[in-house]
């Protein structure tokens, strides 16, 4: 391999290089870095590999969307700060136009149709299959021990209990941190907190303000760890559970669109800002989901770098990580039961469910919610 060299690349250069990677950005986070790593590290060596995986470690152990972590990285390297702004600009960009035309399509036409009615059919039940598989992805390997699977159930039971997910994720995180000093006892009392802190929360609140859904935003961009599912439980929290703005089958809808983009997943945020406040909700929101995901970078790389080297914080954030499964198992049972009510979406979702284990393509997850969307759509014809 060369000797790792970063070009200096012209601003517009810049931004029309990662504009092009986020129109590529099919599969989901595992296709988008491997297409980021052949192009930067492979073919023209702007890091070397054994950088580029300790960079990865790094920004999968932070919260956010870890592929477009590592655009706002490469930008930086090469354009300074303004580089990184538009690196990550360009890659978010096409998920986020695409997005937020589909939102306002559904907000103005809605899907009364007889056609698009059947095909949000499919595509829900084939989403609660993708929650399903990201639920068992992300705790294989999130949850390495025992001590983990207890935080995870745990943390399961305190949001079902209606603790706040923020303080839930907290003590998982605490709790586990403690774990590791104390050894395996510290779990039989971690439980102890959950009829302490099970105050229900009210739903329906009024409709949110722009500053109510920035920081709805920004509390998800810095808790999505582990990837972009995370995000879904919290924003599922803030819109339907305790913000009333959406019902869990728009909250589906949201997911569907976003699964068949080039784009991260995290941007069906975007959606859900839309139906709390129209185009300025889209807008804010999203800035907030993503905000985190530049200041990472922006801030400090190297102190994240040094920080997910001390023990203490990892165990920190594998706590937080095993609470967040937790939460994505109890957002998914009320999920599939909205999305799967009878037998023709629960055949769907078996289908979906096998497609996605079996089929490895980098467009697996776009290809397996558009044939969801045409089962449905002959279910619809021939029911």
């Amino acid at each position: 391999m060369p000797t790792p060299s970063t070009p200096f690349e012209s601003k517009l250069r810049l931004f029309l290089r990662f504009l092009r990677f986020g129109l590529l950005a099919w599969g989901g986070p595992v296709a988008q870095i491997a297409m980021v790593r052949q192009e930067l590290v492979e073919e023209e060596c702007w890091i070397s590999r054994e950088r580029f995986n300790r960079v990865l470690a790094v920004y999968q152990a932070l919260p956010g969307p870890e592929a477009h972590e590592l655009c706002v990285y490469f930008g930086m390297m090469a354009g300074g700060r303004i580089g990184a702004v538009l690196a990550g600009l360009g890659f978010m960009l096409p998920g986020f136009v695409l997005m937020f035309a589909l939102s306002w399509f559904y907000i103005a036409y809605g899907i009364a149709s007889p056609w698009f009615s059947c095909v949000f059919y499919g595509f829900q039940a084939a989403i609660a299959a993708l929650i399903l598989r990201a639920v068992h992805r992300i705790g294989g390997h999130a949850l390495s021990n025992v001590r983990l699977w207890g935080i995870a159930i745990l943390s399961a039971v305190g949001q079902w209990m209606g603790v706040h997910f923020l303080i839930v994720l907290f003590l998982a995180g605490a709790g586990y941190m403690l774990s590791e000093k104390r050894g395996e006892k510290t779990l039989s009392h971690m439980g102890l907190w959950l009829p302490l802190l099970a105050v229900p929360q009210t739903a329906g609140l009024a409709v949110p303000t722009v500053l109510a859904l920035f920081g709805y935003g920004l509390q998800t961009g810095l808790l999505t760890f582990g990837g972009a599912y995370t995000a879904i439980p919290l924003l599922q929290h803030y819109a339907v559970v305790t913000g009333g703005w959406m019902t869990d089958r728009q909250f589906l809808d949201g997911l569907a669109l976003s699964s068949i983009l080039p784009a991260p997943l995290i941007i069906f945020s975007t959606f859900v800002g839309y139906l709390g406040g129209g185009p300025i909700g889209a807008v804010v929101l999203t800035v907030g989901v993503f905000l985190p995901a530049f200041g990472f970078t922006l801030v400090g790389h190297r102190f994240f770098e040094e920080l997910i080297e001390n023990k203490t914080a990892h165990a920190f954030l594998d706590g937080i990580t095993a609470g967040v499964v937790g939460l994505i198992a109890i957002a998914a049972v009320g999920l599939f039961q909205t999305a799967v009510a009878d037998i023709p979406a629960f055949v769907i979702f078996l289908l979906a469910l096998l497609a996605l284990y079996r089929w490895k393509a980098k467009a697996s997850i776009a290809g397996v919610m558009l044939m969801a969307g045409v089962l449905g759509l002959l279910i619809g014809r021939f029911s």
